[in-house]
């Protein structure tokens, strides 16, 4: 296969049916950017020679330098087989966790993906993670085990052991597959329970109990992964070759004589053969016999290895001739086996032929995409697909259809955008020069040299005036035909490159209908809701697109232009078919990160793209030079839209927050930032670790794990006086931790208690954000009397489960009906604390349908509730220890009491009245004023002129201490705060789980790190057939910086850690304890000044904030000096 021409790929792109959208997913360095390459090199884009040396897909400086992709990158690739013509958009994905959200950019746009596994390690852990990326998708993935050659030549196995190392691989990969799959199965068939019960009528009795319900019409042969199906390939990228059975089925079925099928059965698994009776025999009849793929297939290869390791001339010769193969004499003499192994493999086994031919065959075309992932990717939140309008749901068949006319709706999925330097664009290419204008050059060239001759020869005094002038006269006199070219083209480069060195190019795929350039396009955003534009624009609307009524989050744009995507080069296209991979250039001012394009206004924005890792990294930046801050905030603004993890804030301190996925995309975004796309020097402050506040239980055994008797009471109740000092006067504490404060103009009272809750309700709080936050969008909207969200009854019963599982959870006398009085969710109305409210006089509930039950005076409490939760909210936002959000914390409302303010509104509606019915207004209001001075002076306060005032602004209900509703919030937010401080306080600090790979003897060194580092060892495990052990721990977040570097100093490179962030830990010491009893004082010494793990960690966050510190800087002044002078 030769390197093709555009006008071939464009011609290809319109054959729907033959193309295969497909991307390379493995764990870090299991050969993914090695096997592109050779897929490359078959198409002549680079030299076979240099295939798994260049790394084409790797751009980037830095991802040549560590050795690792960073990024997801497409390519077009020609295939022939037979006479059918494929075209193949190939997309090379990164496997370093940190960049898995790259990962997840690509799965969207493919139909089909080749999952990479390396022969020696393995499934590892980011294997499981591509693999569950690929299954959320729904495409459909084939299996490379690469990197058979080290099976020979590092670990020596021989055949028989490396059949029965590739077999015990193949069920690892399939045990996955299946738990993804069963699971999978067990929700559907919960659904159709729950559906069954709602309406019995719909399906027969006997159908939802069959275990396998849904399997019936689900095809599931290209679950597994199995060579007789041809999807599994055995693979050796870096010597160019790889095969699946069936090219070894056809060579020996012709030698043999047994047939091609039965072959393809038997060449995979414990069958033996019987050569002289030419029989496949299930048992091993003759002991010591060796399977098919063993005696065929690996003894072959195996002795073809062993041949050129030990240079063994002769024998190469036999088998090569044997093969038929052709060597050149560079090769055949060059002293490095691996080029000889190299240049016969990749003739006898081409892998490109291989991995091409399997892709074809089993991964689906654009066309075949499935009604499952049509709906799946229409459905945004805790939306279902019938739930979505009429409109929406025709375009399903356009999805199916992916139709290329020109009524067929265009639907464009980009999943990032990724920036370009502006020289690299077609469009500002220098282009070659045609045969004529090295003509038209070479004449004048010619000309210009006769001219100087002529100056030369001619007087000296003229010579110089002669020779400038013909030099000047020159150019305008002949701008010819190129030159003119070249001068227009010249300042328009210029203009770019001053206003924008990086131009934005979007990744997307057209699902239907074809784009073309210039085509009107409606850009929809991922929170555009259709159904809102359906309401505000009239159902067969014929206005201009421009003239439509502004819609939330939709824009209209132009496709400028189009692009092929080439690896490192891009193509200018006029039109892209739908079932392609494309690149856009022009949307940058309309594209944040993704986005749906559409000709359609009705169409739905795709679900948005499930990230593996989460972004926890946080750092500071600052320009070095304060004058450039302008190019570090428009720096930022391109990064952020450049890379699709990377989170950008500016925080209330105004600092410029990066928040990444872990050390290596830190570094990543940091060197762009730099070199891309602010150009400016930055210092980076340390990492900001995020922590969360808590509560727990009252401890039950002390610091010294003696058991907190009586003798210690009365030392802890001096402990706990001296805490009390911290809370002001005018604030009841009871014994129980019940916190009781008045407003300040003593007409609201409230009393709050704090109380952890179980982690288990934590957790469900943590998953279901997104369900909590559509809970309260439905009853903000029940609550303002606009009934215009429609509650479908999908939703209702996810709300009602929700529910459910909370109740399961919160059991117990004192949680006796809270799930119903559970009234918000904080912070951000969607975090993993509760607001309860017991109050008598005033009930509210977050759960919509139960508004109803509400007391009569609900829509008279109902602003000063808002600032009640708008307080609670406040107050789970930063916690009194180092202002970090709070999580696992219930806060319960027992009392509200809102008497005096009720009589205080009753004597201010007479007033009203009275200066309603006497018109003369002054006379009302003094007798107004007298009745609120005497309740005042029952109430103890004393600003009579104040009231006065306030009297006559009645209806903003504000006085002397600001509005009512803001004293409300402030007393609501301080109250949350004193009842966690009366409860023992802990922090929590993020964990990442670490996931190492390492051989027994650095197995010392890697246990020193992890426990200087505060890390937790879960397991540790050997792996099978190999000398390598698996440790799972678990490491704070806090502690991980360095953390992969040391490891691999340490142990000398041999050890290579993955951290992934998982789950928020409390830190189990108290960071205000200190010595109380007399044990703990003989312990840890009057000073206690031993480590506080937790109280180190809350003054660096309290530091970092510029909070007060409680620390001495200097003990004893005095120092004693030693009369013998340092020598």
């Amino acid at each position: 296969m030769v390197l093709n021409s555009l006008d071939k790929m464009i011609q290809l792109q319109k054959n729907t049916a033959n193309i295969r959208n497909i991307c390379v997913l493995a764990h870090v360095d299991h050969g993914k950017t090695t096997l592109a390459d050779c897929l490359i090199s078959s198409n002549g884009i680079i030299s076979s020679r240099l295939a798994g040396k260049l790394r084409y897909m790797d751009s980037r400086e830095d991802e040549q330098i560590r050795g690792i992709t960073m990024k997801s990158s497409a390519i077009s690739l020609h295939y022939t087989k037979g006479n059918e013509e494929y075209l193949i958009n190939l997309i090379d994905s990164p496997g370093h966790v940190d960049f898995s959200s790259e990962v997840s950019t690509a799965v969207r746009i493919c139909d089909g993906c080749i999952i990479v596994v390396d022969a020696v390690e393995g499934v590892c852990p980011q294997t499981q993670a591509v693999l569950r990326q690929a299954w959320l998708e729904n495409i459909r993935p084939v299996l490379v085990i690469n990197k058979i050659d080290r099976l020979i030549v590092e670990l020596k196995f021989t055949p028989q052991e490396a059949y029965s190392h590739l077999k015990n691989i193949l069920e690892q990969i399939n045990a996955l597959t299946g738990t993804l799959f069963t699971s999978k199965v067990l929700e559907e068939r919960a659904e159709r329970e729950t559906e069954s019960q709602v309406n019995p009528s719909s399906e027969q009795g006997e159908h939802v109990y069959d275990w396998s319900t849904g399997l019936e019409d689900t095809d599931d042969s290209h679950l597994y992964f199995s060579p007789d199906q041809g999807n599994v390939l055995f693979t050796s990228a870096i010597d160019g070759w790889g095969f699946g059975i069936e090219h070894f089925a056809e060579i020996y079925s012709q030698k043999i004589g047994i047939k091609k099928q039965v072959l393809l059965k038997t060449l995979w698994g414990d069958y033996y053969i019987n050569m002289k009776a030419k029989k496949i025999m299930k048992v091993d009849q003759a002991k010591g016999k060796k399977p098919l793929f063993v005696q065929l297939i690996l003894e072959n290869i195996w002795s073809l290895y062993d041949a050129v390791l030990k240079k063994d001339k002769e024998k190469i010769d036999k088998i090569v001739t044997s093969l038929g193969l052709k060597i050149g004499a560079r090769e055949a003499r060059h002293s490095d086996p691996k080029v000889q192994i190299n240049a016969i493999c990749s003739q006898w086994l081409p892998i490109s032929h291989a991995v091409l031919a399997m892709v074809c065959q089993k991964l689906p075309s654009p066309l075949d995409i499935t009604a499952e992932r049509v709906e799946k990717l229409m459905c945004t939140g805790s939306q279902t697909f019938d739930s979505l309008p009429p409109e929406t749901q025709a375009l399903k068949a356009a999805f199916m259809k992916c139709g290329n006319e020109d009524t067929a709706p265009v639907i464009i999925f980009v999943s990032k955008m990724f920036a370009v330097d502006a020289k690299a664009l077609p469009q500002n290419k220098p282009r070659p020069l045609t045969q004529e204008e090295i003509a038209q050059r070479r004449e004048r060239a010619r000309q210009r040299h006769a001219e100087k001759l002529a100056a030369a020869q001619g007087p000296a005094p003229l010579e110089l005036s002669q020779d400038g002038s013909g030099l000047e006269t020159n150019p305008k006199e002949e701008p010819r035909g190129d030159e003119q070219q070249v001068e227009s083209m010249t300042p328009k480069l210029v203009s770019q490159e001053e206003s924008n060195q990086e131009s934005f190019i979007a990744f997307a795929r057209v699902f239907s209908g074809v784009a073309r350039r210039g085509k009107k396009i409606f850009v929809l955003g991922p929170k555009y809701s259709p159904v809102e534009f359906l309401q505000r624009v009239p159902l067969g609307f014929s206005a201009p697109p421009d003239d439509l009524p502004p819609v939330p989050h939709m824009a209209y744009s132009t496709l400028e232009n189009l692009y092929l995507l080439m690896g490192r080069e891009l193509e200018d296209l006029e039109e892209v078919p739908p079932g392609n991979v494309l690149g856009i250039g022009g949307l940058q001012d309309f594209v944040l990160k993704s986005a749906t394009l559409c000709s359609l206004p009705s169409c739905p924005p795709f679900i948005p793209l499930n990230f593996e890792a989460t972004p926890i990294v946080r750092v500071a930046v600052e320009p070095k030079h304060p004058s450039e801050m302008p190019q570090l905030v428009k720096g930022m603004k391109l990064l952020n839209q450049a890379d699709p993890c990377v989170q950008i804030l500016i925080q209330e301190t105004g600092e410029h927050v990066l928040v990444t996925a872990g050390e290596v995309h830190l570094q990543r975004c940091l060197d762009d930032l730099k070199e891309r796309f602010a150009k400016i020097q930055i210092s980076v402050s340390e990492p900001i670790i995020p922590f969360r506040e808590t509560i727990t239980k009252p401890p039950k055994v002390d610091m010294v794990n003696e058991e907190i008797g009586k003798q210690q009471k009365v030392a802890v109740i001096h402990q706990t006086k001296e805490d009390q000092s911290k809370i002001p006067e005018g604030v009841q504490v009871d014994s129980d931790g019940l916190i009781t404060m008045t407003t300040p103009n003593k007409l609201a009272t409230l009393s709050v208690r704090a109380m952890p809750l179980p982690e288990e309700v934590t957790q469900i709080l943590e998953e279901n954000s997104d369900l909590i936050r559509s809970i309260e969008q439905l009853t903000s909207s029940l609550n303002e009397g606009r009934n215009t969200q429609i509650i479908h009854q999908k939703t209702q019963e996810k709300i009602w489960e929700f529910k459910g599982k909370l109740e399961q959870q919160l059991t117990g006398r004192k949680w006796r009906n809270t799930i119903d009085q559970i009234w918000s969710f904080g912070p951000r109305k969607c975090g993993p604390n509760i607001l309860v409210n017991k109050s008598v006089d005033f009930q509210n509930s977050v759960w919509p349908g139960s508004v109803s039950k509400a007391s009569k005076d609900a829509t008279k409490y109902r602003d000063l509730g808002n600032s009640i939760v708008s307080g609670f909210q406040l107050a789970t936002l930063s916690g009194p220890m180092c202002e970090e959000p709070l999580m696992g914390v219930c806060f319960v409302l027992e009392k509200w009491d809102l008497s005096r303010f009720e009589e205080k509104g009753t004597s201010d509606k007479q007033n009203q009245k009275q200066s309603d019915l006497v018109q003369e207004g002054q006379r009302g209001d003094e007798t107004g004023s007298r009745g609120d001075e005497n309740q005042e002076l029952q109430d103890g306060c004393t600003e009579p002129f104040e009231k006065r005032t306030a009297q006559k602004e009645d209806i903003s209900l504000s006085d002397c201490y600001g509005p009512f509703s803001g004293q409300l919030i402030a007393t609501m937010k301080e109250a949350c705060r004193y009842a966690l401080q009366v409860k023992p306080q802990r922090l929590m600090a993020a964990m990442y789980t670490c996931d190492i790979m390492a051989t027994g003897d650095v197995l010392g060194r890697v246990y020193a790190v992890l426990s200087k580092r505060e890390g937790r060892v879960l397991q540790e495990e050997m792996k099978e057939g190999t000398d390598m052990f698996i440790i799972k721990a678990v490491l704070p977040v806090a502690e991980s910086f360095g953390f992969a570097d040391e490891i691999r100093k340490r142990t000398s490179g041999l050890a290579s850690p993955q951290l992934v962030f998982s789950h928020w830990e409390v830190i189990p010491s108290d960071p205000f304890w200190v010595p109380t009893t007399e044990e703990e004082y003989l312990h840890f010494g009057e000073k206690a000044d031993s480590e506080n793990q937790a109280r180190k960690y809350m003054n660096a966050v309290r530091k970092r904030k510029g909070l007060y510190v409680e620390e001495k800087i200097v003990e004893h002044a005095e120092k004693q000096r030693t009369l013998s002078r340092n020598k």
